[in-house]
């Protein structure tokens, strides 16, 4: 039996909504309630917003590798005593002094530290673009889970209601019954019994299934006091696959990519690290002029003049040797060969760990379609065990206590039923994840 035939058969009575809603409106899928979640979700707002000061941190390691122009206007007013720019001799007059510089900078050799981190910046966005759908699948997976819960628990529901209605049908005939003699009055109070109890497993199975809804909403970050209506026609109509245990695919689940681009990123922060051991090397260039006057004074060069006599430029190159600083340097490197160490650690420990998951959720998948095979068959049987003992009930050769043991029985088999065919829809959506798919698109 195929997924897409076990699937069908398994959720073909949970097709009516869970709750009611106004004519027309909106049925939801497994597939629109886990895009809406990826999209309105919060940790995953936040996750892209940590993606976007990623990209920003690789803009400004790309702007590093560009010079840097600096412009300065300075004023100044000097009273009393003070040093006379012309003369270099000390005055005690009120002069106006203003000037003005630009400069330029650049960088030409840093031990490759701009090239590390610019490296470094690129292997962040990845990991926060892994992070990112890593979140989205989080939530999308928290969201089929929740959204499994509601239709286990709807189908229940609809189970408690047929047993309602099939004990008060019951509960008329042995009264008839015991009008005509055939029942006793221990009958159909054992009856009545029965019926109060499907009457109680149905308020409680409708209170499970509100608290399951609400969690669903939660999930989805959906408006509490809005209704939902939900549909698992899209769940149905899906393929089934043959899914394997590829490492080639498993390397495609975000989580390990992750990993993986959180070890570059320690990798070239290490580097970056030893490139302080090397010496730098940069260049500049700069022009400078002043305008100054005496103040009450007439004799004062015009500003028009004073700004061309006095400019001045310069050209200059700088090396810088570290020599000692310290063991600030030692230090530094020491953490992030350390950090880049822990890096590699945790990568291969998430290999295992999601090897080991893939393993099991694929395990899972087989167990639960074995028994739910099993299952059909169990609930066929319960089912004809549960016919021939009401014909016996109706006919005198049963008690009400055997009745209701059979009719129990059915009806855990049919939620035991209803149970394995969710979780192996649940699983199939599993091994399709940790193959690397993006479970909560088309």
């Amino acid at each position: 039996m195929n997924m897409k035939h076990l699937i069908s058969l398994s959720l073909f009575a949970l097709h009516s909504s869970l709750f009611t809603c106004p004519a027309g409106a909106q049925e939801w899928t497994a597939r629109q309630c886990m895009q809406y979640a990826v999209e309105h979700n919060t940790q995953v707002k936040r996750a892209a917003l940590e993606l976007d000061n990623y990209e920003a941190n690789k803009l400004s390691a790309i702007g590093r590798f560009l010079p840097s122009v600096d412009a300065n206007v300075g004023m100044q007013y000097n009273f009393g005593r003070a040093i006379d720019p012309e003369t270099n001799g000390y005055t005690d007059v009120s002069t106006f002094y203003n000037g003005y510089s630009a400069s330029a900078s650049l960088p030409i050799f840093d031990g490759f530290s701009r090239l590390h981190a610019l490296k470094a910046a690129k292997a962040s966005v990845l990991m926060g673009r892994n992070a990112l759908r890593r979140q989205q699948d989080q939530s999308a997976l928290n969201v089929l889970q929740a959204f499994c819960n509601v239709a286990y628990y709807e189908g229940l529901v609809r189970m408690a209601t047929e047993k309602v209605e099939e004990t008060t049908l019951l509960l008329k005939q042995v009264r008839v019954l015991e009008e005509v003699g055939r029942k006793s009055a221990a009958d159909v109070a054992q009856v009545e019994s029965q019926q109060a109890e499907a009457d109680y497993e149905l308020t409680r199975q409708q209170n499970l299934l509100a608290s399951a809804l609400l969690e669903l909403k939660k999930e989805m970050n959906y408006p509490l006091a809005d209704s939902l209506r939900l549909t698992i026609d899209e769940i149905t109509a899906r393929e089934a696959r043959d899914y394997g245990s590829s490492a080639t695919s498993r390397n495609l689940v975000p989580e390990l990519q992750e990993a993986y681009h959180s070890t570059q990123v320690s990798l070239y922060e290490w580097r970056q690290a030893r490139a302080s051991l090397l010496p730098a090397l940069s260049l500049g260039a700069g022009l400078s002029t002043t305008y100054y006057k005496t103040l009450h004074s007439q004799t004062a060069a015009s500003f028009s003049d004073q700004m061309k006599n006095n400019m001045g430029e310069y050209i200059a190159a700088t090396l810088s040797i570290p020599l000692f600083n310290r063991l600030q340097t030692i230090t530094s490197i020491r953490r992030a060969k350390n950090n880049y160490r822990i890096a590699r650690e945790a990568y291969e420990e998430k290999q295992l760990e999601l090897e080991k998951l893939s393993r099991e959720a694929l395990q899972d998948l087989n167990g639960y379609l074995k028994q739910t095979e099993q299952m059909e068959k169990k609930v066929e049987a319960d089912s004809l065990a549960y016919q021939l003992t009401r014909r016996q009930f109706e006919e005198g050769l049963s008690t009400a206590i055997d009745l209701h043991t059979t009719s129990s029985q059915l009806l855990n088999s049919k939620a035991t039923l209803l149970q394995c065919r969710l979780m192996a829809m649940l699983k199939h959506e599993l091994v399709r994840y940790y193959n690397g798919e993006q479970i909560w698109t088309e």
